[in-house]
């Protein structure tokens, strides 16, 4: 380990680099193949193309997995089903704390389920290399309206849902697994006081994204992997704390769940699948907050 002999901040440039390095050689791979697909737009050349897609996607996992090892040893705490598969469909929904949580979640599940496909906002797309990499991947662009916005704008209305539509038509193609962060954005102290959260490491859970996906995708995804991750006595969480060896301890408890069958329909069109689906995932969210709240007290 790189932490035996050299200082943090050495290493995190060193990480740092290599990470650049790895990025830059999938990256254009990746961007090669996305072009052949969009030239060829016939169904067995997107479909092979996907596969080599997801497999350069995976390379490069495993190799900025690596590079993080290097930093310093990390007490990893990992409770997953062994009957994951890479063979079918899944809806991944996570807490989410930090950038980290996305380097967690590729890493535990490199290899295990499809590769995980996010839904980002649109300003990501201009993020120099990586916008252009998650276009290739097929990762859907958001774009979030205000509710003033869209009251001038009515037209705007119903535009995450069609993005959400085109993205789950080229999610049947081969097994994906779609990742969701329910609360939206990265829970802080500051959020969690600011929207009376009821919750005591979590912000409230929005339930469109996931019943958008079922609605989509209900005949492909019949399983649902709820993930809670912690990081037990860290400080700061951010790329940069990682790749310097600060985050010493990540625990995260994997869970297989089979969808219920009151939030399977319209979610879009049914409001009773709507109020059962929020319904679901608020219980989801008091057992995920009952175990952070156990795995803080445990390291106290």
């Amino acid at each position: 380990m790189l932490s035996a002999i050299l200082p943090s901040f050495l290493i995190g440039l060193i990480s740092l680099l290599l990470i650049i390095l790895n990025t830059l050689f999938w990256v254009p791979l990746v961007l090669i193949i996305a072009i052949i697909k969009l030239l060829l737009p016939i169904k067995m050349v997107t479909v092979i193309c996907n596969l080599v897609l997801n497999a350069f996607a995976s390379f490069w996992v495993s190799g900025n997995t690596f590079i993080v090892k290097l930093s310093k040893p990390i007490k990893w705490q990992v409770t997953m089903p062994n009957t994951l598969s890479t063979n079918e469909w899944y809806l991944v929904i996570a807490n989410h704390q930090s950038w980290v949580d996305i380097i967690v979640l590729q890493q535990i599940f490199n290899g295990k389920i499809p590769f995980l496909k996010f839904f980002l906002k649109q300003q990501l797309f201009w993020v120099p290399l990586l916008g252009l990499a998650w276009w290739a991947l097929d990762f859907p662009f958001m774009k979030r309206f205000t509710k003033s916005y869209l009251k001038t704008n009515p037209e705007k209305k119903g535009q995450d849902f069609k993005t959400t539509q085109k993205a789950c038509e080229k999610f049947k193609s081969i097994p994906i697994s779609v990742m969701n962060f329910a609360e939206g954005t990265r829970a802080t102290k500051e959020k969690l006081v600011r929207q009376s959260s009821p919750y005591q490491h979590l912000l409230r859970p929005k339930a469109g994204g996931i019943g958008y996906v079922l609605t989509l995708m209900g005949n492909e995804i019949n399983k649902v992997v709820n993930v809670t991750i912690s990081y037990p006595n860290s400080g700061k969480l951010g790329i940069w704390q990682l790749i310097t060896g600060k985050i010493h301890h990540i625990k995260v408890n994997v869970e297989l769940i089979e969808i219920p069958g009151n939030i399977k329909g319209n979610y879009i069109e049914d409001e009773q699948i709507r109020k059962n689906t929020q319904q679901w995932l608020n219980q989801l969210w008091q057992e995920k907050d009952q175990l952070l709240s156990a795995d803080m007290n445990a390291n106290h």
